[in-house]
This record gives C-alpha cells, sequence and structure tokens, in this order.
C-alpha cells in the first residue's frame, strides 16, 4: 500500500517530462520551420511554376553564373595570338628548321581560278519548253482552221484526176480556169453545147471579172492580135476575147495534163458527171480562194507566222497530219536534247533540218523548218547548285601550293609588318605567342555579371519564388545556347529555352533571360546578326505563351508558331538586307527553311524534357497541376473510395479556395492541386474523424475516451499525408498544403475536453502544446486561403436557414479568431483581403444552398 503514492508522483513526473519534451519540440521545430522557409508571395495574375521556398541569392550562385558564362563564351579569348597580320614584328625571326609550308594565299587565288574556270551546268528550263510547245501547238491549231475552210484534199477520185492536176484546177487563176473551160467547150463545138450553156452562168461573170484582175498578169501586147476573134463576148474592151489557145499557160505543163484527164474524162463518162466533177472544182477553188484570204490576213498580222501557200495548201489532208507529227516530234527532240542560250542561228537551223527530214514528207520540209525556227528559243539555263558543287570540286583538287623554307631562314625582320603569309609561316612554327587575353575575359565577365544582376533585379522585382535549384536550372538552360554556337551551327536552342522557362517561372523571366543572352551573345561571339534575331524571336515568343498554356496539344501548336516565327524573321531580315534580288535567293529560302526546322526541332525536344526537368527540380507548370487535379490519379481515387466523407468535404473546400484565389490573383491551378491533397492523411485511420462516420458511433467517445490520445491521432492526418505525399512524388509546392492548411491551430474539442478530465482529476496536468498541430503557419496566399476555408466549410455546411449577414459574421468570427491565433503572420495576406475572401465564401455557400420550390404534397391514391 506504501508504494500506490509513489507510483502515483512517478506517474505525474513522467507525464509532466513527456508534456515539457513535446513542447520543446514542436516549439524547435516551429522555429526552425519559420527560420528555413521564408515569405512566400505571388505577385497578382502570377502563373509561375517555383518552388514555395524563396531563398536569397547566393554569392556562390551568383559567381558560378557569372564563371560558366564568361568561360563559354569567351572562349576565342583563351588563345589570342600576341603576333598579329598588320603589326610590326618585335624582333628578327628565323626558321628553326627546313620545312614545306602551304602557301594558302597562292592555293586560295589558284582555287578560285579553277572555280571560275569550270564550265555552267546548264538544265533543262521546263516552263520554256511548256511556253514553246503552246506557241508550236497555236500555229498548227491556226492552220487547222485554215486548211479547214479550203475543204477536204484530194477533192476528188485520183483514179480521174491526178493529184497535181486537181493542185492546179484548185490553185488556178480564174483566168487559166476560164481557158481549161473554153477548151473543153472547143473541144466539143460540134456537141450540143451542154457544158458551154450549163456553165455559162459562171464562165461570164467570173471570166469578166478574172480578166479584168489578171489583166496585169496577161498583158494585151503578149496575146498576138490575129489571136484575137471577135465576138460579142463582154469580157474584152473589144468585142471578142482571147483565143485561149495564143496564151502563156497553154504550154504548161500543169494546163495540158488537166485538160487532158478532164477530156479523158469525159470521153469515158456522161456528160452529167462531168458537169458535177466541173462543180466540185469550182467549190474547190471557193474554198481555195477563202483559205487564202485567211492566210493573207494572218501573215499581215503576224509577221513571224511561216506559212506559205505553197507548201501549206497544196498538201494533202494525209501529209498535212504526218507533217504536224513530225513537227511535234522534232520539237520533242530538239527541246529534249536542249538549246543552250548564244546558239548560233546556222546551227539550230542544220539541227532541226536534220530532225525534219526523216519526219515529214519531203514537200513539207521548209514549212516545217520555218514553223520550228518560229518557235524554238534557248531552253536551257545554269544549273546554280549543280555548277557550284562541280566548282567546288574542282576547287579542291587543285593541289596546295607548297613553299620551302630553310632553317635559319629569316621569317620578318623587326620593324617589318607581319602579313598573311609571316603569320602563316610563324603559326607552323609555332612562334605567334598565343596566350590568355586575360582583358577581353574581364570586359567580358563585367558583361556578364551586369547581366547577372539585372537578373537578380528583375527576380527580386517579379516577387517570384525562387529557389537555389532555379538559378541553377536556368542557368543550365541558358548554357546550352551558346554550346550549341560553339560547335559552328547557327541552328541553336533559342526556342527551347524560351519554351521551358516560359513554362516553369512565367513570361517575364523567360523574355528577360532571352533578352539578356541575347545582348551577351552578339557581344562576344561569332554569329550571324541575322540568325541571333530570328533565334532569340523565337525563343521570346515561347517564353511569353508558354504560361498561359494548359495543355500539351496547346503547347504542340506553340512550337509550330515558334518555327514559323523564327523561319518567317530570318526570310524577311534577308529581303530587307536585298537577298531577294540575289541570283541565289534560294539559298535564302532553303536557310529559312532550316531555321522553321531547327525551331520546331528545340521546341520537341523541350516538351519531351519537361517532365523530367519537373520531376528533377521540384517544379510545378500550369499542365501538371492540372494533371495532378486529375481525378484519375491514385490518391484522390483512394481518398474517395477509403475517406467518401473527407472526400467531400476536399471538393467543398477546393471550390471556395478557387474563388478566393481568382478574386485576389492567386495562382489557382496550385490551390485546387493542393486543396485536393491536403486531408489525403486521414485515409490512415478515415473513421475517426466525424465526416467519415455517416451518422455511426464516434470512436473517440465508445472506444478511446482519451483527449490525448485523439489529438494524436487528429494530428497523425498531417504527418501521414506527408508520407504518402513523399511516396507518391508529389511537388514540394503540393505537399505544403498538408501542414500548413492547419498551421498549429488548437484541436479545440480535446484540449475543452481535457481540460475537463483535469478539473475532475487534479492530478492530470494539461498542457496546451499536445493539443496543436506541428506547423507550419501558412507560409504563402495559396496555402493561407486554403486554411480559412478548410476551417469554414463545416461551419457553412451546417449552415440551413441562416441568412447571408448570419454567415458573413461567422466566417469573419472564424477569420478573427484565426488572426488573433497568428496563423496569417507569414502568409501574406491582409485582413482587407481576409474581409473580400469571407466575402466570396459566402456567395459560393450561398450558390451551393439555394432554396427550392416548396413543392404540395400530394395524396397517394387508394
Amino acid at each position: 500500500m506504501k508504494t500506490q503514492p509513489f507510483l502515483q508522483s512517478l506517474t505525474q513526473q513522467i507525464t509532466y517530462c513527456r508534456q515539457r519534451y513535446q513542447a520543446l519540440s514542436r516549439l524547435y521545430l516551429s522555429k526552425s520551420t519559420v527560420k528555413g522557409r521564408h515569405r512566400k508571395q505571388r505577385a497578382p495574375n502570377s502563373k509561375t511554376a517555383a518552388s514555395c521556398t524563396n531563398a536569397k541569392p547566393s554569392p556562390v550562385v551568383f559567381a558560378i553564373a557569372v564563371v560558366c558564362l564568361t568561360g563559354i563564351m569567351g572562349q576565342n579569348l583563351y588563345n589570342q595570338p600576341q603576333l598579329k597580320i598588320g603589326t610590326a614584328a618585335p624582333e628578327t625571326i628565323r626558321a628553326p628548321y627546313t620545312t614545306l609550308i602551304e602557301d594558302q594565299n597562292k592555293t586560295e587565288a589558284q582555287r578560285k581560278d579553277a572555280s571560275k574556270g569550270f564550265v555552267p551546268v546548264l538544265m533543262v528550263d521546263k516552263s520554256i519548253n511548256k511556253q514553246i510547245n503552246q506557241n508550236l501547238q497555236q500555229l498548227l491549231d491556226r492552220g487547222n482552221e485554215i486548211r479547214a475552210s479550203a475543204g477536204s484534199f484530194p477533192f476528188f477520185d485520183t483514179f480521174v484526176l491526178s493529184v497535181s492536176s486537181q493542185r492546179f484546177l484548185r490553185s488556178c487563176t480564174e483566168l487559166e480556169w476560164q481557158a481549161v473551160l473554153l477548151t473543153l467547150e472547143h473541144t466539143n463545138r460540134h456537141k450540143s453545147g451542154v457544158l458551154t450553156q450549163k456553165h455559162k452562168s459562171i464562165s461570164k461573170a467570173n471570166m469578166k471579172r478574172s480578166y479584168a484582175e489578171n489583166i496585169t498578169a496577161f498583158p494585151l501586147h503578149r496575146i498576138p492580135a490575129s489571136s484575137l476573134p471577135m465576138s460579142e463576148s463582154p469580157l474584152l474592151p473589144v468585142s471578142s476575147p482571147p483565143d485561149a489557145k495564143s496564151l502563156d499557160f497553154f504550154q504548161k505543163a500543169d494546163f495540158t495534163q488537166a485538160v487532158a484527164e478532164l477530156e479523158a474524162y469525159r470521153l469515158k463518162t456522161s456528160t452529167q458527171n462531168l458537169s458535177s466533177l466541173l462543180v466540185k472544182i469550182s467549190q474547190a477553188r471557193q474554198g481555195y480562194a477563202q483559205a487564202k484570204a485567211k492566210l493573207v490576213q494572218l501573215l499581215s498580222e503576224n509577221s513571224e507566222t511561216e506559212y506559205e501557200l505553197a507548201s501549206f495548201l497544196d498538201l494533202s489532208d494525209e501529209d498535212w497530219a504526218k507533217t504536224q507529227m513530225g513537227i511535234k516530234l522534232s520539237a520533242e527532240r530538239i527541246l529534249t536534247q536542249g538549246i543552250p542560250p548564244g546558239l548560233p542561228p546556222s546551227i539550230l537551223d542544220n539541227a532541226v533540218k536534220l530532225h525534219v527530214q526523216n519526219l515529214v514528207p519531203k514537200q513539207a520540209e521548209p514549212l516545217a523548218n520555218k514553223l520550228l525556227l518560229a518557235v524554238l528559243v534557248p531552253n536551257l539555263k545554269k544549273d546554280e547548285q549543280q555548277t557550284k558543287l562541280q566548282a567546288e570540286q574542282a576547287a579542291a583538287e587543285v593541289k596546295p601550293v607548297m613553299v620551302a623554307v630553310g632553317q635559319g631562314e629569316v621569317i620578318v625582320r623587326k620593324g617589318q609588318q607581319i602579313t598573311a603569309w609571316h603569320f602563316d609561316v610563324l603559326e607552323h612554327y609555332h612562334l605567334v605567342r598565343r596566350e590568355v587575353n586575360w582583358l577581353g575575359l574581364m570586359y567580358l565577365g563585367g558583361a556578364v555579371s551586369c547581366a547577372v544582376g539585372i537578373f537578380t533585379v528583375v527576380e527580386h522585382r517579379i516577387k517570384c519564388q525562387w529557389r537555389q535549384s532555379d538559378r541553377l536550372l536556368v542557368l543550365l538552360l541558358t548554357l546550352t545556347t551558346p554550346l550549341v554556337v560553339t560547335m559552328g551551327t547557327p541552328y541553336t536552342t533559342w526556342s527551347g529555352v524560351g519554351l521551358l522557362l516560359g513554362s516553369f517561372y512565367g513570361a517575364t523571366s523567360g523574355v528577360t533571360v532571352m533578352g539578356l543572352l541575347a545582348a551577351l551573345l552578339a557581344m562576344s561571339m561569332d554569329i550571324s546578326k541575322t540568325s541571333l534575331l530570328a533565334g532569340a524571336a523565337g525563343g521570346i515568343l515561347g517564353s511569353c505563351m508558354a504560361h498561359r498554356l494548359r495543355s500539351r496539344e496547346e503547347l504542340a501548336l506553340l512550337s509550330v508558331a515558334i518555327a514559323f516565327t523564327e523561319g518567317s524573321v530570318y526570310l524577311v531580315i534577308q529581303i530587307f538586307l536585298g537577298a531577294a534580288f540575289d541570283p541565289l535567293f534560294y539559298v535564302v529560302l532553303k536557310e529559312a527553311g532550316f531555321f522553321a526546322l531547327s525551331g520546331l526541332v528545340w521546341s520537341i525536344v523541350a516538351l519531351g524534357l519537361s517532365p523530367y526537368l519537373e520531376k528533377l527540380f521540384d517544379l510545378v507548370t500550369p499542365i501538371r497541376l492540372a494533371e495532378l487535379a486529375s481525378p484519375n490519379r491514385l490518391l484522390l481515387k483512394r481518398l474517395a473510395t477509403e475517406a467518401p466523407g473527407t472526400f467531400q468535404h476536399t471538393l467543398f473546400v477546393a471550390t471556395l479556395a478557387e474563388a478566393a484565389a481568382k478574386e485576389l490573383g492567386c495562382n489557382v491551378e496550385l490551390v485546387r492541386a493542393g486543396t485536393l491533397y491536403h486531408d489525403i492523411g486521414k485515409m490512415h485511420d478515415p473513421l475517426a474523424f466525424i465526416e467519415n462516420q455517416m451518422g455511426g458511433p464516434n470512436k473517440h467517445d465508445t472506444e478511446i475516451k482519451d483527449p490525448w490520445q485523439s489529438a494524436d491521432i487528429i494530428k497523425k492526418h498531417v504527418s501521414e499525408g506527408l508520407a504518402m505525399a513523399r511516396k507518391h512524388s508529389l511537388p514540394s509546392s503540393i505537399q505544403a498544403f498538408i501542414p500548413e492548411h492547419q498551421g498549429t491551430m488548437q484541436i479545440a474539442y480535446f484540449y475543452h475536453q481535457a481540460q475537463q478530465m483535469a478539473k475532475e482529476d487534479p492530478s492530470l496536468t494539461v498542457e496546451e502544446a499536445d493539443f496543436r498541430y506541428d506547423g507550419p503557419i501558412p507560409q504563402s496566399r495559396e496555402t493561407g486561403i486554403v486554411m480559412l476555408a478548410d476551417s469554414c466549410e463545416a461551419a457553412l455546411r451546417s449552415l440551413k436557414d441562416a441568412t447571408r449577414e448570419q454567415a458573413l459574421v461567422m466566417v469573419n468570427n472564424i477569420f478573427r479568431a484565426r488572426w488573433q491565433d497568428n496563423q496569417m503572420v507569414n502568409s501574406g495576406l491582409t485582413r482587407e483581403e481576409m474581409a473580400k475572401i469571407a466575402e466570396i465564401f459566402v456567395e459560393v455557400w450561398q450558390q451551393f444552398h439555394h432554396k427550392r420550390i416548396a413543392y404540395p404534397k400530394l395524396k397517394a391514391s387508394s
């Protein structure tokens, strides 16, 4: 029995020591956390993705950035020669040994001569070929039109009238045709005169006109007077026509043959058939006259048209078809071989004759030659690319010009100006005395320091949350651009760097880095200014737009826009510089295409690296936050299944917090994602929290009955939540919502329960520290808003028929308690903003608890 007081005293001492230890531990953790985690504030409309820790810029990081950037951009300053071209030699320098040295100037001159003397490579210009074929087809179509008006030829059976006779009868003059008729009449004088009667109207009218028209062709002084019989014919001024037999054309073979064949046909057939033949001849003559008139008009309109009456209209239809086919085939062969500029006309004429002679009828060869010569023009042009390649190959085949330099030979005398040849010889002997240009490095280092300082000032003014790891990532991304430039390619990483910086840290940071980097590269490295401007334009566009996008698909479209921007800027600058008038403009177009392609490729690389960089550097972007807020995430699916009451509580808290964050210009995506995960620790013991008991017994009242143990279970949802978040690799900015939404608030219910027990049992000592969360208190506006929303959710949900004013008074009381409990000290929220948040919470509550129409109760039908 004596041991009972001793045991009680010992128990009290142990309890007291335990309570003091927990209080001291909590106080130590709270102070150390506050010291290690600085106040986090976001600027209005900030979409930055840095972590919630805001570390001050370290001099070490500043020095590393300056050294790295200076070291890469100043690579040309490490090995600069003291002896330079154009400077005076400080002393007489002799060759230390005999060797052969290439004279680069002479070698280059010989290579230029070889490339200039190279015969250009020609290529067929298809557009000229197309134009030539169109012109030729137009001529042939016009010829077909004229021949169609003349009618088909031969127009009669060639067994009766030969082709030559039909050609003569169709094309002879009117006087000759009347002579043919008169001859037939004369040979038929003893007949009934049917022929003359049938053609009397034709003969009289036509002979009157033809004799008047052809009186100059057949002057009267050439016709013997004795051969002009007197008659009543109206053809001559005198009263009688000329005797046809006395005319000159009576001696022509064509005339004689035609008359003979007509007389033979008259003897073989009836007078009616002969009359029909004469009608056909007259019709053929009329068509021929019309065709001749059209041809004369064509020749008068276009003097270059190469049609001749004798060789064109006198061709038979079959010969004309062969002629057209032969002309087209000849043109195709000649154009395939190519006509170079400056080809002498005689050579082209001979080439056309050689092609035509076996492809067209003999009598059509002159016509075919003239038609082809009228349309053929040079169709070969210089192939710039192949010519350049051939010239480069010819230049590459030129052997280097080697000059022998003997030992002890003077390379350059003291005071003599160093030429390019002297420098080459000195360089060969390693006598140019290369060294580090420390002065140049100092200037470059100063410029880099100014640039890094400007970035630090911008970082401070935008109040972005920067950790040392963030600054290291910015440095690494920035270094990629000069590193690629040192490899000798202009297609560097502008687009990818701008895309990542804008996505991770916002437009202001990205544009600042792009602008400063462009200025440093233009000053320190050998890079084309056009390439620099084109790349920087793509990087700036990526920086400005990336932070506004919310899906990978939108980023992919942005990559296309960046590629188009880089290519367009390069092309516009080149056109402005006069490249559009350069014969090698296609090279500029190709370079613009390469710039566009490089912008797309680097953007794709950046999109592929983005998830890995987010994981490695613990970053959150709007896209990653949207992915984390997906209900298909494993932790959220578990929360909805294992703790459905907590999940519903979480959704309402998220709704309240999102509305307030949007109104205050905070990071809405971060607030939503953080709120969804802030109570995941309750899954370790769901029934310990009243929202999951679903009206069932409260285990704290029925099983535990110990407020200290209950408080430990309640507090454990924070530590368990952090453990789950780390296990599932949630970003630290999301993990911050788990402890900070509770801060160091008091677990009031169990604290008062413990006080009641202590009143009943004086041996129990109640320490408030046992009933407070371990913290830390909210370190950002986002976590502060979530604490307020979490505190008001249950109270607002419990209101049924309260007015808006009553709800607002209750919310403000809760906010006042949090303010007086110093929970908002480090959040960055002001009293004015908290008043605005209270108004927003009540508005959201009203939207969720609007009144409904009271439907009348219906009696059940019996």
